[in-house]
């Protein structure tokens, strides 16, 4: 298996390649250059496999001959042992025809767990493997932050620098993540957006010199393997669904697009999924883009769903280089129009394609609330915002037929107690293992939005990890 770049300059490579990269050198964000393809026979023959099995012979075919299938496996197999429910990622009927995958029972009660715990193991043994030693870098919306130290604290062959905006997630959030003492381990409190920190961080990977002193990797959804390390769980409740003599739909909640990617390739290895519908809240770039190609920025708002707080969704970039019938040129001259203009231009032949099989969907922190509130009086389920979206969602747009809707469940409600409790008197607990979350002492420093200010901060806390 090789990756190619969206945009068509950089040298292809293979997983490890791609893994250690992250971002291709041209700007552009690493896809296989050809999907592998399950048959029917293929898909019914991994029915009732424990998840770690499924996810080792799902991510073979695109580990190639870079990783061994028996170390894979192994990595796979160590990687979700730390989760609080069997199933890892277990199916909740709410009402006829309408599932939740809960995909928040890991280590910092997000769905982020799922692919970065398999991120870290991998790093680590591919980097011991050579002797080598890198820094990882990463902008968080709220999850991926912690998720990603949870999976890399400690490890002797990675430090990692993570982005959040100030002020802009939820206390559990923060607190996740600063509450972390490790060598290895910076928090960057960035006074802006996440688009803001997004761009830092491409803009860290783009100066070429500071990449090479520090030894840069990614764990945010532009490295490929994150996107490879989601595709199970899809795979998961589909087939327990009935799969592939059945059809599925999936409504995830989504900001930087990665996330619902995953889905969209699972649909490229032959599952038979019939809709994906596009959960956002207020910052609607992509419903906008989904009813009328209309793909433009716009200031980003704050809502009580963070996660989804995001104006220039990355991942997008996978989605229209497909669109476009993988011409890197095209997708490099759209994108350049994009970051010059503010406004992308998607060719309608694209964006109709596009409309097959992406349905997009919004809802304002109003409705967030009387979602949480409406699901929690009529199912005795507690959603926490990003949930209640999708979940709207999901019932926004059926696809009828008997086919089942899953809308995914991304993070634990205890994670977001204050709109819990705004929208139903209900205040949940945090699991036991989190009880002195707030009493512990929190560690990071807050910046400015400007690349040099990030940069020494990196280096004086992690250049000589980075050795």
């Amino acid at each position: 298996m090789r990756y190619i770049s969206t945009r068509g300059e950089a040298a292809a490579r293979d997983f490890v390649g791609a893994l250690l990269a992250g971002l291709a050198e041209d700007g552009g964000l690493f896809v296989p250059e050809s999907w592998p393809h399950f048959s029917p026979a293929d898909w019914r023959a991994l029915r009732g496999l424990p998840y770690a099995e499924l996810a080792a012979r799902l991510i073979a075919p695109f580990v190639g001959e870079s990783i061994p299938f028996a170390t894979l496996q192994a990595l796979c197999h160590a990687a979700w042992t730390d989760f609080d429910h069997p199933a890892v990622v277990p199916l909740v009927q709410l009402e006829t025809g309408l599932w939740v995958q809960e995909l928040f029972h890991g280590p910092t009660l997000a769905f982020k767990d799922l692919a970065l715990q398999l991120l870290g193991a991998l790093f680590e043994h591919v980097l011991a493997a050579r002797g080598e030693r890198i820094t990882i870098v990463g902008a968080t919306s709220g999850d991926t932050g912690a998720a990603a130290i949870a999976a890399c604290r400690g490890k002797p062959h990675l430090s990692v620098a993570i982005l959040h905006p100030y002020g802009r997630i939820s206390e559990v959030q923060r607190r996740q993540m600063t509450t972390v003492v490790a060598e290895n381990v910076l928090n960057i409190a960035i006074e802006g957006s996440f688009d803001d920190c997004q761009d830092l961080v491409k803009a860290l990977f783009n100066d070429r010199a500071f990449r090479i002193e520090m030894r840069l990797a990614a764990v945010n959804s532009i490295n490929w393997a994150r996107i490879a390390a989601q595709i199970p769980y899809y795979v998961a409740s589909a087939l327990a669904l009935g799969a592939p003599d059945r059809e599925v739909a999936f409504a995830v909640p989504t900001g930087n697009f990665g996330n619902v990617f995953a889905a969209y390739a699972a649909r490229r290895l032959g599952l038979p999924i019939a809709r994906l519908v596009v959960a956002s809240n207020q910052n609607d770039i992509l419903a906008r883009f989904l009813a009328r190609n209309d793909m433009s920025i716009r200031p980003s708002v704050q809502t009580l769903a963070p996660a989804m707080d995001i104006q220039i969704s990355s991942n997008f970039e996978r989605l229209l280089f497909e669109l476009v019938e993988r011409n890197g040129k095209a997708t490099g001259q759209i994108m350049a129009e994009f970051r010059k203009s503010g406004r992308m231009p998607v060719p309608d032949y694209a964006w109709h394609r596009a409309r097959l099989i992406f349905h997009g969907f919004r809802l304002d922190d109003t409705a967030i609330l009387a979602e949480i509130r409406r699901v929690h009086a009529r199912a005795g389920y507690l959603a926490d915002p990003h949930t209640a979206i999708g979940i709207a969602a999901a019932e926004a747009a059926p696809v009828g037929h008997g086919v089942p809707m899953i809308a995914l469940a991304t993070a634990h409600p205890a994670k977001f107690p204050d709109a819990i409790n705004q929208a139903t008197g209900t205040r949940p607990p945090l699991p036991a293992r989190f009880g002195d979350l707030y009493e512990k002492k929190e560690d990071y420093v807050i910046l400015p939005n400007d690349l040099a200010a990030v940069q020494a901060a990196i280096r004086a806390k992690l250049l000589g990890n980075a050795a």
